[in-house]
């Protein structure tokens, strides 16, 4: 299981890896890649996740309401260590709150559990994604008018491709190859940015980094637990939400911190050093799991 891990997580580290060795002799616009990503790249896989029936979303209700409180419930519940440790709310906050649910969720997931967790993890990494965009972008931006938000790209493909899919609506394969194409840009994309930016990042914030290593996985967990004692869900699920809760945090946290201009080099250093940290986190719950029996 250790080495299933790694070969999950050790490509995030490889192409990140890659963008810094680039910008150590280049110097890429990351800013207009990063913008071409968030109005195409993402919106498109968002779009096509959502819109495949491979998952029948009103049969994981009662996950996407635990995995709500486990991304909100984060941010308050670290909220007061963010305020004694006198931290800037806008840059620790969001990246404890949404957590790596794509590129690491759910490949990690499929790997663990097999093709049946499928659905489960695409019901999580919709979640995430649609509380990222909604209450993530208004933590950083609070005075954006909601008319200005539903047409940001990844809004107007989130609610697109949710019509899509619970109306029971089936897209011709040939175009959900092309949305699936374009939206694999994204996450490759996302972490080659990352590493260009680790190259500006200053180490005095390392502390910050593994605060957030430990804070993310542990709030997660936290919140997790009665949510499961709470909730009647099926193993599958069971299993699906430890390992969401103990998640890091995405690399799309980077990339909305460096469009809002909200301290990117720390949240870079935050992104980093907590994936860096699940590790040791993931081997740990996922042990956690088989033990108990749930799949």
């Amino acid at each position: 299981m250790i080495g299933q891990i790694l070969s999950t997580m050790l490509p995030v580290f490889l192409i990140a890896g890659c963008g810094a060795l680039y910008g150590r002799y280049r110097t890429p616009d990351i800013q207009g890649l990063n913008v071409l990503n968030m109005e195409l790249f993402v919106p498109m896989l968002v779009f096509a996740v959502l819109a495949d029936q491979q998952a029948p979303l009103q049969n994981y209700a009662q996950l996407a309401l635990a995995a709500t409180v486990v991304v909100l419930g984060s941010g308050i519940v670290l909220y007061p260590l963010a305020r004694v440790l006198k931290l800037n709310l806008k840059t620790f906050l969001p990246p404890m709150m949404f957590n790596n649910s794509g590129n690491m969720g759910l490949p990690l997931l499929v790997l663990a559990f097999g093709d049946e967790a499928l659905p489960a993890a695409i019901v999580l990494f919709i979640v995430e994604m649609l509380l990222h965009f909604s209450v993530g972008l208004y933590m950083l931006a609070p005075h954006t008018s909601i008319v200005k938000r539903l047409k940001l790209p990844i809004v107007f493909a989130s609610i697109a491709g949710l019509s899509v899919n619970l109306g029971g609506v089936t897209l011709p394969e040939w175009l959900l190859e092309t949305l699936n194409m374009l939206g694999g840009v994204s996450i490759p994309l996302m972490l080659f940015a990352l590493g260009v930016r680790m190259l500006d990042i200053d180490f005095s914030d390392w502390k910050l980094g593994m605060l957030g290593a430990i804070a993310c996985p542990a709030s997660g967990l936290i919140l997790a637990w009665p949510m499961i004692a709470v909730l009647d869900l099926p193993g599958m699920q069971v299993a699906a939400l430890w390992v969401f809760a103990a998640l890091p945090p995405a690399v799309l946290n980077y990339m909305v911190a460096e469009q809002y201009r909200q301290e990117p080099h720390k949240v870079a250093s935050l992104v980093l050093l907590s994936n860096l940290g699940s590790l040791v986190v993931m081997p740990v719950v996922l042990g956690l799991v088989f033990a108990a029996g749930y799949v």
